[in-house]
């Protein structure tokens, strides 16, 4: 990639509000494909599920089986509210779309961008879906949890990129076309 491409990338990332935040399911890629992208732009980056167990001291699964998945919800919702990173690219957790306040304040903080893929993919990069730390009521497969979100992060979305049959470095490279930079490859 060269030097030029990459500042006119981040350029373009900072006029649109100085962050990039990417959303989709678990497994989609945000936080491989978001690591990426913070090189690429030479921004910050935040993975919000972090953020949330250094904050409840506790990981992701944990909270859901200790206080029940509405507890986890909160919490994302919580620590999305308290972001103020400017110039960076944020990862957020699966669930963030179900809080209208915390895509809201992402909407405001930059370029939200949907990592569509496909249920099939998804499927193949997570094995134990019930172990993972997903925000779910329970009872649910993952296909059902698949459909009901879909449309919220669809909806959310600035752009959306797929992602099926793709690197993580051309969803990277996919993501910056998407938010108006130029194709780095």
């Amino acid at each position: 990639m060269g030097m030029a491409k990459c500042l006119e990338s981040a350029e373009v990332c900072r006029a649109g509000g100085g962050t990039v935040v990417l959303i989709g399911m678990p497994g989609s890629g945000k936080s491989t494909v978001g690591v990426l992208l913070a090189k690429h732009l030479g921004l910050g980056f935040v993975d919000t599920d972090i953020l949330i167990q250094e904050r409840a001291g506790r990981r992701l699964q944990q909270i859901v089986d200790e206080a029940g998945y509405r507890e986890l919800r909160r919490l994302e919702e919580e620590t999305i509210l308290a972001l103020v990173a400017g110039g960076s690219v944020i990862a957020t957790g699966g669930s963030a779309v179900y809080s209208e306040r915390a895509m809201r304040h992402l909407g405001e903080l930059g370029r939200i961008v949907y990592l569509k893929a496909g249920c099939d993919l998804l499927a193949a990069r997570i094995d134990d879906y019930e172990r993972r730390g997903i925000a779910n009521p329970g009872g649910q497969s993952f296909e059902e949890i698949y459909r009901e979100r879909t449309p919220l992060y669809e909806r959310c979305a600035g752009a959306v990129v797929a992602v099926d049959g793709l690197t993580h470095e051309e969803v990277a490279r996919a993501v910056i076309v998407a938010i108006g930079g130029k194709s780095i490859g």
